[in-house]
């Protein structure tokens, strides 16, 4: 039996574990109607480098290289648990180690934590770069947080979450990104941001920790927004505060983590169960 926690980061959820699993037991895990239901699968695993390291597969059974909103719910899991009693948490991902600084609620349970999610970087030498899809030009801001973001600024009043089912999955697996890229619709209103994010191997999520801290870089490059002040990112399932540092060194997220129930389920049946159709190509 595989023991496991239901965590979500403003409703981007998880299957967290504490052994390694393949992609196809992944995707039996994360299907909604079969499994346990999760946008992902977050893997607590050994270290040589830091107190944990995380790994990540999403519910196509891809494997992204980091998670904003994973690494909130694996440094609150290792502090309630009581295997890491630690303010700052030193998690290694694919983004090399990460320091996760943890708030406790009244509880004395983690409510927040504060991730030092290191410098973004232009995947694309202009900031505003135009790319077409389906008769539709997008000025698009390529971003990497250690994964892939192409992040459009929405000047008109265009529900940005239909934009996002639309036009997501287009430019997610356009030729620009061999890799597919997560895609974030945005809008600014001074220090508040409104997100909508297409997430790859996902689809909408509520939340995304990176498009988060990809799009106020974006933001901060393009004189939308200022840097070196905490941002509020308002995605559909809450609000991250983001601060871009000054010379762009650094991108801060602050936001919450939060256990939904611990369960076990019988892995092995599980994978035979789920329908040939969910599973993977």
């Amino acid at each position: 039996m595989l023991k496991f926690v239901k965590y979500h980061g403003l409703g981007n959820d998880f299957v967290v574990i504490d052994r390694p699993v393949s992609p196809r037991e992944a995707v039996a895990l994360c299907d909604r109607r079969f499994g346990v239901g999760a946008d992902g699968v977050l893997m607590i695993l050994p270290s040589e480098v830091a107190d944990a390291r995380m790994r990540i597969l999403n519910a196509d059974g891809s494997e992204p290289e980091m998670c904003g909103n994973g690494i909130r719910c694996v440094a609150k899991e290792l502090w309630d648990s009581g295997k890491l009693r630690k303010d700052v948490i030193a998690i290694e991902t694919g983004n090399g180690v990460l320091a996760c600084t943890v708030r406790l609620g009244k509880d004395n349970f983690v409510d927040t934590v504060a991730v030092e999610m290191g410098r973004p970087r232009k995947e694309r030498e202009k900031v505003n770069d135009p790319l077409t899809v389906s008769g539709r030009t997008f000025e698009l801001t390529c971003v990497s947080m250690g994964n892939p973001h192409a992040i459009t600024f929405v000047e008109s009043r265009e529900d940005l979450r239909a934009l996002a089912e639309q036009y997501g999955p287009l430019i997610e697996k356009h030729e620009w990104f061999p890799k597919r890229t997560n895609v974030e619709f945005a809008r600014v209103h001074g220090e508040q941001i409104e997100l909508v994010v297409w997430e790859r191997g996902c689809g909408i999520t509520l939340a995304c920790g990176t498009g988060a801290c990809g799009t106020a870089a974006a933001a901060a490059w393009t004189g939308r927004a200022p840097k070196g002040r905490e941002l509020s990112v308002h995605l559909l399932g809450g609000a991250l505060g983001i601060t871009v540092a000054d010379d762009f060194s650094g991108v801060r997220m602050r936001g919450p983590a939060r256990a939904s129930f611990h369960g076990e389920c019988d892995l092995e049946r599980l994978v035979i169960e789920v329908p040939v159709a969910t599973r993977m190509s």
